[in-house]
This record gives C-alpha cells, structure tokens and sequence, in this order.
C-alpha cells in the first residue's frame, strides 16, 4: 500500500500519522515494522520519528496491510463536471477515502465505479480524484480531479487562497460577536492521535466567522475557511468554548437533540475552472440536520 503525502497535511512524525491513518494497528506496532523496513519513505528506511513532508510516498509493506479500493455502485450527487473536474455533494455519514480499516462504502469507492481511470492518482489510489477531504460526519461540496493537471491546477488556486470555501453550522452557547476571525495554529494532538489540537507548534490556521441567528443556547453561523487544517472549524469553535452542535470529539457534550455527530455543512464554493480564470460558484440547500436542529432551536425559542 502506498499514501502519498498531500499539501493539506500537516507536518508530523511517521508514527503519529500513519497511527491515526491506520487505526487498527496499535503505534508500537507501527513503529516496529517501521524500524524493521517493512515501512518506508521514498523506498529509503527511516525512523519513526521522522517528519513526513508534502510529496513524500510512504511504502507499507506489512503482509495484512495490502489492500486495494474497488469501485462500488453508490448513488452521487453531482452538482456540475466537465471533463477536467466534478463538484460533488458528498452526504454526511459517508468517509471521504478509504483507510486500512474501512475500504468500502468511501466517496472514492463511488468515483472509480462512475468515472474509473478518469480520476487523478497524484495522491495514490486511496484518495484518486479527491482534492481536499470532508469529515466523515460533515456533508457538502467537494472538488474532484478527473486528471492529474486539472489536480494540481486546483491545488495551486487553493495554495494561493484563490478557492473560497464556506461552512454553516450550529454551534453551543449565544456568540455575542457579528463578525469575528479565529488564528491559532493546529496540529496533530499528541496524546490523541485521531483528534487536532491548539498548538504553537502546528500551522497557521484562519476560520473567518459570521453569526446568522442566535438562539436560547446556539448560535447559527457562517464560517470561511482562510487555511485548510484537519478539524479546523471544529477545533477552533471548540477552542473559543463554542464547539460544534453535537460534536462529541472535540467536547459538544450531552446532546439534547440526536443527530449524526457534528452539525455542519460546506455549503458554498467560489473557484478558477481549471486552465481559466473564470470563476464558478455553488451553493447548496442546508443539509437536514440542520435543518433538524434548527426546526428544534426555533421551538425553544418561541416557548
């Protein structure tokens, strides 16, 4: 199996990352089949304590671990393609890619059987096509390369902040602020590895926040991401004491309406179609846990 390390992913030790990408296999496990070369780095032997970088190729080699992506038959959303690119609403509920614990029922699974070889592979063959990454649990637009070059043009655009990407989501407690914007970097928690923290040493991390509606103990906002981080809504809304609606990883707590964790959408893209400056933008409907969540805030506030 081969993960091919993308620009949206955060520098950290090879241990750490591949313990959250690989979660059924305990981090002393991984480390010794790293020190016993059946992990590798760019064909080269390396320590677990390694920093991974944009465009490395981790090699796993481990008997158990050789796995392969088939396509599957899974309804898609498309909201717009041309043959370079697709704009996709994936629903909540479904992973974005595979990983060595679940390689079925995945976003990727329904783009390779759709599209088959017509997807980018700059990423390998876990992540074909996918640009950036959704939580399994939030829903919304995602970009998808059908080639290589449409891939890096659109990897370039966002590096160059030039793709603008919105959110809704509810979140706990009234947010007195209009308009406000969170910087504090992110990055990897080191006691927990599947969840991000607030770190000075992780990377420079922007949300852009707008409040929509308040209500007797949420707040419905609007967040445009600047940077790009693993959980970076999550983690900062979490880290202002106003985690997401029903997020129980980053501390939303006893819930008092049921919904499929975190309340949260990317509802609104603005990007370049690729090779072009004109610009396209697509704006979905609220997804129906918010809408759920709201039809429930609403009740309570006209009581």
């Amino acid at each position: 199996m081969k993960l091919i390390i993308d620009d949206l992913t955060e520098e950290q030790r090879l241990d750490i990352y591949l313990a959250s990408y690989m979660q059924d296999y305990s981090r002393s496990k991984l480390q010794s089949n790293i020190k016993n070369g059946n992990i590798r780095v760019n064909s080269n032997p390396v320590k677990p304590s390694y920093t991974i970088k944009t465009g490395d190729i981790i090699e796993v080699n481990i008997n158990d671990a050789t796995l392969k992506v088939e396509p599957e038959n899974i309804p898609l959303e498309v909201l717009w393609e041309n043959d370079e690119m697709a704009v996709i609403n994936k629903p909540s509920g479904m992973l974005t890619h595979p990983t060595t614990t679940e390689t079925t029922g995945t976003l990727v699974n329904a783009l390779l059987f759709k599209y088959g070889n017509n997807l980018s592979d700059i990423n390998g063959d876990f992540r074909r096509g996918i640009i950036h990454r959704l939580d399994r649990n939030t829903s919304g637009i995602l970009l998808i390369a059908k080639n290589n070059k449409a891939h890096e043009f659109l990897v370039e655009k966002m590096k160059e902040k030039n793709i603008t990407k919105k959110y809704l989501a509810i979140v706990k407690g009234v947010i007195d602020d209009n308009e406000f914007i969170i910087n504090k970097p992110i990055g990897r928690n080191i006691k927990q590895p599947q969840k991000m923290a607030i770190t000075y040493s992780g990377k420079e991390s922007i949300s852009k926040v707008k409040v929509l509606e308040r209500y007797k103990d949420a707040t419905f906002i609007e967040i445009e991401l600047v940077t790009g981080r693993t959980h970076q809504i999550r983690v900062h809304m979490s880290s202002i004491g106003h985690p997401v609606y029903n997020d129980t990883l980053y501390g939303f707590g006893k819930m008092k309406i049921k919904t499929e964790e975190q309340v949260l959408q990317s509802y609104k893209i603005t990007f370049p179609k690729p090779f072009t400056e004109e610009k396209l933008t697509f704006e979905i409907p609220q997804d129906e846990k918010i809408s759920k969540v709201l039809n429930y805030l609403k009740s309570q506030k006209e009581d």
